[in-house]
C-alpha cells in the first residue's frame, strides 16, 4: 500500500513538472517566434514581392524612401532636385503608362516585345521613374536599379502613417496605433478607476453582508461575457448616443472605446480592490474609531493608506486589460490611423490592427512582420504593466 502511494505520488509529480515545463517551453517558443518574426521587418524594403524602382541611368539620386515615394506618386513632389538629383520634371512609369504609350502592334500579341519598348522609354528620358517586376525588364536592361530604404527603427516607432497595402510602397508608421492604444486604454482607466474605487469601498466597508453576497457575484459575472457583446452593446446603443449627444458625423469616437474598455475593466478593479480593502487588519479600524475617528475618516486615513498597493494593482491590471483587447474596441472605434486630438475622433489601437489586418496579410510578407512587430509592442506594453502589478504587490510602491 505504501509502495502504491509513493509511484502515486511520483507520478503525479512527474505529471505535474511535465506540464509546467511543456508550458514554459511553449511559451518561450510563441515569445521568441514573435519577435523573430517582427524583428525581420527592420531588413525589409517596403516595395513587396519582385517589383523594382527603375530611373535613367544618369540619374544620380542614389535611393529613395517609402515616404519619398509616396510623395512623389501623389504629386506632392515633381522634380529631381528636391531628392538630391537634376532639375528634371519626375515621369512617372508604370503598366498603365506602358498601355497608353505603346500600340499593341509595338508591344506585340504576347507583349514579347514589351521589356525592350520599357528600356528604350526609360533610356531616352532622363526625368523618368518607373515601377515594374524584374520580368518586364530586359536581360541587358540599361537603366538603373534604385534601391528603396529599408524600413528603420525611428520610421516604425514614429511614423505618422500606416498604409500597409499602399502601392508602390508601403507605410508603416506605427505611432497613431500607439497612441490610440494608450489614448483608449488611459480614458477607459480614467472612468473606471473613481467608479471601481467606490463600488469596492462600498462592497467592503459600507454594504451588509448579504448586500454583497448579492452585489460582488454580479459584478464578476461582468467578466466573464465575450468582449464581442460588449462591442455589439457599443455599437447599436453607445455609437448612436454619442453621435446625437455630441452631433458628431461619426459615433465610432475613442471616447466611446474608453466607455466600453471601462465598463470591461471594472470587474477586475472592483474584485482586486475589494479584496485589498479588506485585509486591512481590524485592530487598525478599532484602533482609529477609539481615538474619535468617524467612518469616512477610517476609510480615507487609514483604509486606503494601508490597502493602497493593492488598489495601484488593480488599476493597473484594469490598465492590462484595456490595453490588450481586440473586438469591443474595433466594433466602436473607428478604426482611423491617425493621431488623435480629442475623445471625439476615431482611433486606431494595436490589438484592433492586428485582428483587421493579419489575416490579409500574406504569410511571410512585410505586412505579416509589420503586425508582427505591433504585436511585440503590445507585449511589452502588457510586460511593463505586469511588473508595476508585481512591484505594487510586494508593496514597493509608495
Amino acid at each position: 500500500m505504501k509502495l502504491f502511494k509513493k509511484v502515486v505520488e511520483k507520478s503525479t509529480e512527474s505529471i505535474l513538472f511535465l506540464s509546467s515545463t511543456v508550458t514554459t517551453i511553449a511559451v518561450l517558443f510563441i515569445v521568441f517566434f514573435l519577435f523573430s518574426e517582427g524583428l525581420g521587418i527592420f531588413k525589409s524594403s517596403p516595395v513587396e514581392g519582385s517589383y523594382v524602382m527603375v530611373v535613367n541611368n544618369q540619374n544620380p539620386v542614389i535611393q529613395l524612401s517609402a515616404k519619398e515615394i509616396k510623395d512623389i506618386f501623389n504629386g506632392d513632389k515633381t522634380h529631381w532636385d528636391e531628392f538630391g538629383g537634376k532639375h528634371d520634371s519626375i515621369i512617372l512609369f508604370t503598366m498603365t503608362e506602358v498601355g497608353n504609350i505603346f500600340t499593341e502592334e509595338e508591344l506585340g500579341a504576347s507583349y514579347e516585345y514589351m521589356p525592350a519598348k520599357i528600356d528604350s522609354f526609360i533610356t531616352a528620358n532622363p526625368g523618368v521613374l518607373g515601377y515594374f517586376t524584374q520580368n518586364n525588364l530586359p536581360t541587358d536592361f540599361h537603366g538603373k536599379i534604385l534601391p528603396v530604404a529599408n524600413i528603420t527603427v525611428k520610421e516604425f516607432l514614429l511614423g505618422r502613417e500606416w498604409y500597409p497595402t499602399s502601392e508602390p510602397a508601403a507605410l508603416y508608421g506605427t505611432l497613431p496605433l500607439v497612441l490610440g492604444t494608450l489614448w483608449v486604454s488611459l480614458g477607459a482607466i480614467f472612468l473606471a478607476l473613481p467608479i471601481g474605487l467606490v463600488t469596492s469601498i462600498y462592497l467592503a466597508e459600507i454594504a451588509n453582508e448579504k448586500l454583497r453576497r448579492i452585489l460582488k457575484p454580479l459584478i464578476e459575472l461582468l467578466a466573464g461575457i465575450p468582449s464581442v457583446v460588449y462591442g455589439f452593446f457599443g455599437l447599436v446603443i453607445l455609437v448612436p448616443f454619442i453621435q446625437k449627444t455630441f452631433d458628431l458625423a461619426v459615433g465610432e469616437t475613442a471616447l466611446a472605446g474608453s466607455i466600453i474598455l471601462a465598463i470591461m475593466a471594472l470587474p477586475t478593479i472592483i474584485t482586486i480592490s475589494e479584496d485589498a480593502i479588506r485585509t486591512t487588519p481590524v485592530s487598525l479600524k478599532e484602533a482609529s474609531l477609539a481615538l474619535g475617528a468617524n467612518r469616512w475618516q477610517t476609510i480615507t486615513r487609514v483604509i486606503l493608506p494601508y490597502s493602497k498597493s493593492g488598489v495601484v494593482a488593480a488599476s493597473i491590471l484594469g490598465i492590462g486589460r484595456a490595453v490588450g483587447e481586440t473586438m469591443a474596441v474595433l466594433m466602436v472605434t473607428g478604426n482611423a490611423s491617425v493621431i488623435p486630438n480629442t475623445f471625439l475622433e476615431p482611433v486606431r489601437t494595436i490589438p484592433a490592427t492586428i485582428a483587421a489586418e493579419l489575416g490579409e496579410a500574406p504569410f511571410g510578407g512585410v505586412h505579416f512582420k509589420a503586425l508582427f512587430a505591433l504585436g511585440i509592442i503590445l507585449f511589452l506594453i502588457t510586460f511593463i504593466f505586469n511588473t508595476l502589478v508585481e512591484l505594487a504587490k510586494a508593496k514597493k510602491i509608495n
